[in-house]
Parts: C-alpha cells; sequence; structure tokens
C-alpha cells in the first residue's frame, strides 16, 4: 500500500493570526496616536500641570505710592514686613493643626478661625495671610518648625508707615485689608480678598493713583513645599507719589494747640485753596491700622466715647455762631437794606415776636453802625436785618456764599452742611416756620449748620473780595489738571461789600474787638469770633445746667494781598474771642515768623 502523506488544515489558525495581529497594529497605532497627542497636541497643558507639582507661584505685592508735604518731607511711606500665610493645599489635615498653630503664633484661636473662615470661597491653593508684620522671634519660630506645619509659609509684603502718626492721620487716612462690601461694589478693580486698600482719607481718594501693580515669582518647591530657588520673577511696579500742600510744621502746631481739646483747624492759602493745615481733634495713630485687624481689636478703637476717628474738619458739624453774621452782612447789603453806616439801637434785649432775646453784652452797645457791630459782635443789631431780610433772603445768599453744599475738596466722606429754610422744615419736620427762628438764624444759631472747612473757605471768599476758591490737598500737576477744578462759579456780590465786612474784621482783632486776643503786630489779622450755643440759655437755666458754648474763631491775614486764612474751632470752648482766637494767634504767628525766615534766608 502506497504510503499517503497527510496533511493538517491550519487555514483557521492563519486566519486568526492575521486577525490578531491586525488587531495589535490597531492597538499600537492608538498607542501612538494618544502618545503624540499627549506630547505634541497637548504639551502645553501637561507642561503646566507637572510644572505646577514643583512651582509655587507667589504674589509680590507693590509698594504704594508715597505721600509728601509741600517741603518734601515724607507723610506716607513703606517699609519690608513679614507675614505668615496659611495654604490649605498644603496640608489635607489642616484644620486639626489650628489650635498648635494659634499656640504657635500666640493668637487667638477664635480669632484664628474667624480669619480663615472668611476666605472658605477661595480656592485651596490661595495662600491666606493669618498673621503680619511678625518679630524676628515669630519668623525663626515657625521657621524652625516647618516640617510640621507644611500648610504655613512666611512671605515679605511692603508694609505703609506714617512718620508722623497722628498729626497726619486725618489727612493721610490709613489702608486696612478690603471688605467683602468694597469686593462686591466695583469700586476696586482687580482686587482679591486679603488686599490691603486705602479706607479714609487720601488713601482712599488717590486709592487708583497711589496703589501699584503687584508682580509675581515662581519657586521650585519639595514636596513639603520648601523653596529650593527662584525660578522666573515679574516685578512689581510701585505707585504713585503724591505732593501735597500740607505744610507740616504748621500741622504740628495746630496738633500742639489742641493737645486735649476736642476740635479743629483748618488753614489754607486764600488765592489758590491750597490747604496749609487741616487737623482734627482727638486724633488716632494711622500705624495702627496698617496691621490686619481683628473685629473686636476694630470694635475697641471705634467705640471710644470721643470719636478719634472722625475727621471734624470736613465732617463736623456746628452752628456757625456770630461768624454767620458776615454772610447776612452781605445779604443784607447786596439787598439794599443797609450800608455801612446804617445805624441800629443795641440795649441789651429786645423783643421780637413776643420773645426776648438778648445780645451777649447785657446792658447793650448803644447806637451802632455795621463796621461796629461786626467788630463787637452786636446781637440786636444782627437780629434787626435778619428780620428785615427774612429767612428766604439769608438762606439765599448763605447757599451762594457756599454753606449747604460740598466745597469739593479732595477726601472722601465730606459733609455739606444745612441752610433751613421754610421748605426744608415742612419737608423734613412737617412743620411750618415761625418768625422768631430767623431771629435765631441771624446770629448762626437754631438749625443752621457747618463743617469748619466750610468756614475756612467762606473766610477764603470775604478775603479775596468775593472771589471763590476751591480747597484742595494735592498740588500734583497732573492730578490737578483731571481732578481739580480750582475755581468755584463766582458770586454775584460787590467787591465793596467785602470791603465793609473786612473793616469791621479788622477793627474787630486790632481796636479792642471780640477778636483781639488773635492779634499779631505787623501782620494785620482780620477776623472774626463766634459762640455757638448747644441748648437756648433758657433751657440751661431750667436743666441748672452749665454747657459751655463752642468757641470759633476765623480770620486772615495780611489785610491787604491776604496769605493765610486760619479756622479754629474748640467744642464746648466758651467765648470765641477767648478760647479760640488764642489759638488762631499761634497759627499767625507761627506762619509770620516762619515767611519772614524763609525771606530773610533768601536774601
Amino acid at each position: 500500500m502506497a504510503r499517503e502523506k497527510i496533511y493538517e488544515d491550519f487555514s483557521f489558525l492563519h486566519h486568526r493570526a492575521k486577525i490578531a495581529l491586525f488587531l495589535i497594529l490597531i492597538i499600537f497605532f492608538l498607542l501612538a496616536l494618544n502618545y503624540w497627542k499627549i506630547q505634541i497636541l497637548d504639551h502645553r497643558k501637561y507642561w503646566v500641570l507637572s510644572e505646577a507639582n514643583r512651582l509655587k507661584e507667589i504674589i509680590i505685592p507693590a509698594p504704594r505710592g508715597r505721600m509728601f508735604d509741600r517741603q518734601g518731607l515724607i507723610l506716607a511711606d513703606n517699609t519690608v514686613a513679614f507675614r505668615v500665610c496659611l495654604i490649605r493645599e498644603n496640608n489635607l489635615r489642616w484644620k486639626d493643626s489650628l489650635p498648635m498653630i494659634a499656640k504657635l503664633l500666640k493668637m487667638d484661636l477664635t480669632s484664628l478661625q474667624e480669619r480663615i473662615n472668611k476666605f472658605t470661597s477661595q480656592p485651596f491653593f490661595f495662600p491666606i495671610v493669618i498673621k503680619d508684620n511678625l518679630s524676628l522671634e515669630e519668623i525663626a519660630r515657625i521657621e524652625a518648625r516647618q516640617l510640621e506645619f507644611p500648610e504655613l509659609f512666611i512671605d515679605r509684603e511692603p508694609k505703609r508707615f506714617y512718620p508722623f502718626g497722628q498729626i497726619t492721620a486725618h489727612v493721610t487716612g490709613y489702608i486696612q485689608e478690603i471688605s467683602y462690601e468694597e469686593l462686591n461694589s466695583g469700586e476696586f478693580k482687580n482686587k482679591t480678598m486679603g488686599d490691603l486698600v486705602g479706607k479714609t482719607g487720601l488713601e482712599r481718594r488717590y486709592e487708583n493713583w497711589l496703589e501699584g501693580v503687584n508682580g509675581k515669582k515662581l519657586e521650585i518647591v519639595d514636596s513639603l513645599g520648601r523653596s529650593h530657588g527662584e525660578y522666573s520673577r515679574i516685578e512689581p511696579k510701585t505707585g504713585h507719589d503724591l505732593q501735597l500742600s500740607l505744610d507740616l510744621d504748621l500741622q504740628r502746631k495746630a496738633a500742639e494747640l489742641l493737645e486735649g481739646r476736642e476740635g479743629a483747624i483748618v488753614a489754607l492759602e486764600p488765592k489758590s485753596g491750597e490747604v496749609l493745615v487741616l487737623y482734627s481733634s482727638p486724633s488716632f495713630d494711622p500705624n495702627r491700622f496698617v496691621s490686619r485687624l481683628s473685629f473686636k481689636e476694630w470694635m475697641e478703637i471705634n467705640n471710644r466715647g470721643d470719636n478719634p476717628l472722625e475727621n471734624r474738619a470736613v465732617r463736623g458739624l456746628y452752628p456757625p455762631g456770630s461768624i454767620f453774621k458776615l454772610s447776612v452782612a452781605l445779604s443784607a447789603l447786596h439787598k439794599g437794606l443797609i450800608t455801612s453806616q446804617t445805624m441800629h439801637f443795641c440795649s441789651g434785649e429786645a423783643n421780637y415776636y413776643g420773645r426776648t432775646f438778648a445780645c451777649w453784652q447785657r446792658g447793650g452797645h448803644g447806637w451802632i453802625n455795621l463796621v461796629e457791630a461786626i467788630k463787637n459782635s452786636c446781637n440786636i443789631y444782627f437780629y434787626n436785618i435778619g428780620r428785615q431780610l427774612g429767612i428766604e433772603n439769608i438762606a439765599q445768599t448763605a447757599r451762594q456764599i457756599g454753606f449747604g453744599s460740598l466745597t469739593g475738596i479732595d477726601l472722601p466722606g465730606e459733609k455739606e452742611g444745612l441752610v433751613p429754610d421754610p421748605r426744608w422744615k415742612q419737608r423734613i419736620l412737617g412743620q411750618e416756620w415761625f418768625p422768631g427762628e430767623t431771629i435765631s438764624v441771624s446770629i448762626g444759631q437754631g438749625p443752621i449748620q457747618v463743617t469748619p472747612l466750610q468756614i475756612a473757605v467762606y473766610t477764603a471768599l470775604i478775603a479775596n473780595r468775593g472771589r471763590p476758591v476751591k480747597p484742595h490737598l494735592v498740588k500734583n500737576k497732573d492730578m490737578m489738571s483731571k481732578d481739580q477744578n480750582n475755581s468755584r462759579t463766582s458770586i454775584n456780590l460787590k467787591p465793596d461789600y467785602f470791603e465793609t465786612i473786612i473793616e469791621g474784621m479788622w477793627l474787630s482783632v486790632n481796636q479792642g474787638g471780640t477778636g483781639h486776643l488773635a492779634m499779631v503786630d505787623g501782620f494785620d489779622v482780620c477776623g472774626k469770633t463766634g459762640s455757638a450755643q448747644i441748648i437756648s440759655r433758657e433751657k440751661a437755666e431750667k436743666k441748672q445746667q452749665i454747657i459751655r458754648p463752642h468757641s470759633w474763631f476765623t480770620g486772615f491775614a495780611p489785610r491787604y494781598d491776604p496769605k493765610i486764612v486760619v479756622t479754629v474751632i474748640v467744642e464746648y470752648g466758651g467765648l470765641g474771642g477767648a478760647s479760640a482766637a488764642p489759638l488762631a494767634k499761634e497759627i499767625f504767628a507761627f506762619y509770620q515768623n516762619k515767611i519772614n525766615k524763609n525771606k530773610n534766608l533768601n536774601d
């Protein structure tokens, strides 16, 4: 039998092998395609992710612009300080560490938790500043325990510093951490929770000018967040400086004069409106606010009974007292009701509308004309012309002069005061105006309210013989051009009227009038005193209380070509001539000596 070859059929194996090979090729193709996508198409994405694992971004806060007085002395500066931040991402058990962190930093645990809770909406990699202005001891203590607390790291930041503290506090203002309300208001662009911004004063008014542009640096870090060198850096840009009109020497003198009193002193250059002095007493130390205050610390300062945070110069509202008589006189001259020689008789008291009104001088001044009435601040004289004018004319001139409206000074929070009239009383109180109220308003009493700054601007108007000015603190030319319009609308009052008023003011200081304690030899001071009653004499007698009136003095010097306006108010200081006038004299004399020294140096 012939041998037969037996062949096994492997065709089905060949078919499967081809399928497997095809699948393997597809898998390798897909893997290659995916690698190509990762390495080529998505290169940037994965590079960023990988770099994030070893790089830490740190914001470099920009220093704010500085502030200088008119002589170049620094009023607001920057120093270097250290702060400790907490990054929750660096330790997932950071909550368990809080009691130890509070102990390490000598902080109240509740305050620390409240601090961190403010940033719950921020991502976990966001650095939360939990304590700033660290001492060297605190820095060393934190660095020594870096392995135990990887969520903590120390950073540098520019710290605001006010060299003259309380003396310039209400002018410079202060910076503090931005609030939720401010973030949501849209006023502060490109700000995040934890940033420091201007809160009051020029810091607030010129926030956009003073703030710089933050820088950024990338550091190479290990798994514990420890730095191993800098990878890249973008330097911050410092904010713009502010040149102020403030005279620090005069400002310091004002602070010395008001020490232990409540009140304000304002001094202006009447021609330009430049503010030389703006001091409110009591004051506060703005350096205390530079550190991030807790709510408890803030309330301790804010709840002080003497209100040191209130800028009385631009926000304090007071009856102007007899200083307002000058406005009433201008109104009567403008209406043609009187001339400089119009006479009225003062017996010490007079009856109007069934009520007796008294002059401050018992026994009266006798027959007296307008100039003498200003010199001696005779109430009866101004009761008579106030009754002739009526409240509508008094209010109209007062508003024309600038009362009842903002002066426009470059400080936030200024108040506009109040000029009452029948429409105001009906709208606010729902009552009719009584003629007897006009008698009170004619000597600056009753519901009329002004700020010390308004009185200073009003006095500058008189010194300029009717030319109004807008007060300002900043002298930067670029800021002046876009932010300051240095002249207000002119008023319709003849210069001759002002000469009559100035004659009475000069006599008041230099010829034994109520302002004689403000006289400075060789400086020709012109001024007017005022005593603003808090309650009427009748109410005080019924309550058996002695409540001293607020003491006013405002004036300028010299009489011709005036260089300076000075306004002083001392709360509960008594008679203006006895309390405020001597303080004004000190400012006038100090200014005179200063310009004489400068003149001698130039000669």
